[in-house]
């Protein structure tokens, strides 16, 4: 394993690998550890020019598992990167990286194959976590694949179609009586008592290091060439955290010769990490803020890796960038329509974000710009029908005349 410790980002406290399971004792559950590689030896058994762009274990030399790990079948990583010219608006390199064709629909599905390969490691009879539907549902479908049992903590108002997936997979499913951030304090307590191993981001140390093989993707396939920008929506922060890992590995390799400018997206109503960037606050002891977003998958009132998430942005001199749930649905069909591809409100914010940043003159038309799109739309029809019906898209019912064809189509004209 090219991983060599870990170290505390509160205090600087290292620990070999065995040491701990997910935190710095000193600091309760806000001990946030980060995974530590020997870049030395990593370019001793690897290079840019041998490794073959598959999937997500393209990359296993950079990554915290063993030479004999077990991988869960189903592929994840490997995604599309496509040009979005059309989508450009007047950026002149813009490109999306499509996240919702992964197995269970989202990015989420790198950390959960991570945290399959790790729960093996351990021998866990269950593996558990909290989530607002997407890392709940990767965790499920990669456990699924393997035959792992789980027990997934999630809000009882998470969308019908991420419960679904839950229950379709096998998953034991506790909807929680409250927020994203009760249903993490429950699963923490009930991993603690009955000693199921955690998949919970930001307190999980291993879930950003699954979640940067994104960086290593889009760096690869941009020709071992950071980008000028990207762009991602934040809520637990463990995505951006991952993000910033990912291209920072490359960077340390010399696989690429800088750090792109990482930008985080919020929405107005769930916005504790652009409020603390904002304002210069400790996210460390800076309250929980309320939290009310159309946005389910980035709702988080106190983002558990929040550490890492704010590093992220303030070492590569990028933002937080706040829009509105206005702004997010406004953008899915906008998305869609000129692309192809269908955000689910989260991923749809990291595009509102550009559109923000572009008109703050926070990039400019010659930037080479990435968009990272979390989630398909399939995760929440709901919201995609709320978006298009304020854009003013809408079906026309016909009878089986032709003439009702042509009267359809002359009033879509008018």
């Amino acid at each position: 394993m090219t991983a060599s410790h870990l170290e505390c980002l509160v205090c600087g406290r290292t620990f070999g690998l065995e040491e701990v399971d997910y935190v710095c004792p000193d600091h309760g559950d806000e001990g946030i550890l980060d995974a530590i590689y020997d870049y030395d030896r990593i370019a001793n058994l690897t290079s840019r020019d041998s490794v073959e762009f598959e999937s997500m274990w393209s990359y296993r030399a950079l990554l915290p598992v063993g030479a004999e790990a077990a991988f869960p079948p189903l592929h994840v990583g490997g995604t599309p990167l496509y040009s979005a010219a059309r989508l450009g608006g007047g950026l002149e390199q813009l490109w999306i990286k499509e996240e919702g064709v992964q197995p269970t629909g989202s990015l989420k599905d790198r950390a959960s194959a991570m945290a399959i390969v790790k729960a093996e490691e351990r021998q866990a009879e269950v593996v558990t976590t909290a989530s607002t539907g997407n890392a709940a549902a990767a965790l499920a479908g990669l456990a699924a694949s393997v035959g792992q049992a789980t027990v997934i903590f999630v809000p009882a108002t998470a969308p019908e179609a991420k419960i679904a997936q839950l229950l379709a997979y096998g998953a034991e499913v506790l909807l929680v009586d409250g927020t994203y951030d009760d249903a993490v304090d429950l699963c923490l307590r009930a991993g603690a008592e009955f000693g199921w191993y955690n998949r919970t981001t930001g307190f999980n140390p291993y879930m950003s290091e699954g979640k940067k093989t994104v960086a290593h993707e889009i760096a690869h396939q941009l020709g071992w060439k950071a980008p000028d920008a990207v762009f991602v929506s934040v809520g637990d922060g463990c995505i951006i955290g991952g993000v910033w890992k990912g291209f920072h590995d490359l960077v340390q390799m010399g696989w690429i010769s800088r750090m792109p400018r990482i930008f985080g997206v919020q929405s107005e109503g769930s916005n504790f990490l652009a409020e603390a960037w904002e304002q210069g606050e400790d996210v460390l002891t800076k309250p929980p803020v309320a939290v009310d977003t159309v946005a389910d998958s980035i709702a988080a009132g106190l983002p558990r890796d929040r550490i890492k998430a704010m590093r992220a942005v303030t070492s590569t001199e990028g933002e937080y960038v706040t829009v509105s749930d206005e702004a997010i649905l406004a953008a899915i069909p906008v998305v869609a329509s000129t692309t192809g591809v269908f955000p689910e409100p989260a991923a749809a914010a990291s595009w509102a974000g550009v559109d923000a940043a572009r008109a703050r003159g926070l990039i400019g038309s010659k930037d080479r710009v990435v968009v990272i799109s979390t989630g398909t739309g399939l995760k929440d029809v709901p919201s995609a029908m709320r978006a298009v019906s304020r854009a003013g898209v809408k079906a026309h019912h016909v009878s089986t005349e032709l003439e009702s064809v042509a009267a359809a189509l002359k009033e879509e004209n008018k």
